[in-house]
């Protein structure tokens, strides 16, 4: 299976996030962290979900695996997402995407014999994996690949 569209998580809200829900718009999937120093990049991820929202949908993975950059709650995430940066795209539920158990979607992401794409290294918070339409892999960013990079946004717009 090369498609992501038949994982789902539970979402920051509760109930559960269902990636099939997406067909037809390009998924931008980013790993964040309240207390990292790419953290203000979730601002221009709420950018792009409001310019784009008709064909592209960003979601947020919290996840404190680098530096316990995100120790907060569920709520604290939540409220710290909406307060301070105005989010309103998806976020998930806190998982962990490294080590021994990582969440099904981060090894589905990461590695090639599920993903068809390529083996990615997500070494920090705020990589970006980019998918088009059908659910399959167009691209993977690092941390510091601004999301309004032109190499994003070529494969956006």
């Amino acid at each position: 299976m090369h498609s992501i569209h038949s994982h789902r998580i539970g979402s920051i809200e509760g109930g559960e996030i269902r990636l099939e829900a997406y067909k037809g718009k390009k998924i931008l999937l980013v790993n964040v962290a309240s207390e990292c120093g790419y953290t203000s990049q979730y601002a221009q991820l709420q950018e792009l979900h409001e310019a784009f929202n008709d064909k592209l949908i960003v979601i947020g993975f919290p996840c404190n695996d680098f530096g316990g950059q995100e120790p907060g709650s569920q709520e604290e995430i939540r409220n710290f997402c909406s307060v301070r940066y105005g989010v309103t795209f998806p976020l998930t539920e806190k998982i962990s995407i490294k080590g021994e158990n990582p969440h099904p979607i981060y090894e589905w992401l990461t590695t090639k014999k599920h993903n068809a794409v390529l083996d990615a290294d997500v070494s920090w918070n705020f990589c970006k994996f980019l998918l088009d339409e059908e659910g399959k892999l167009l691209a993977f960013f690092p941390s510091s690949t601004d999301p309004a990079s032109e190499e994003i946004m070529n494969l956006v717009d």
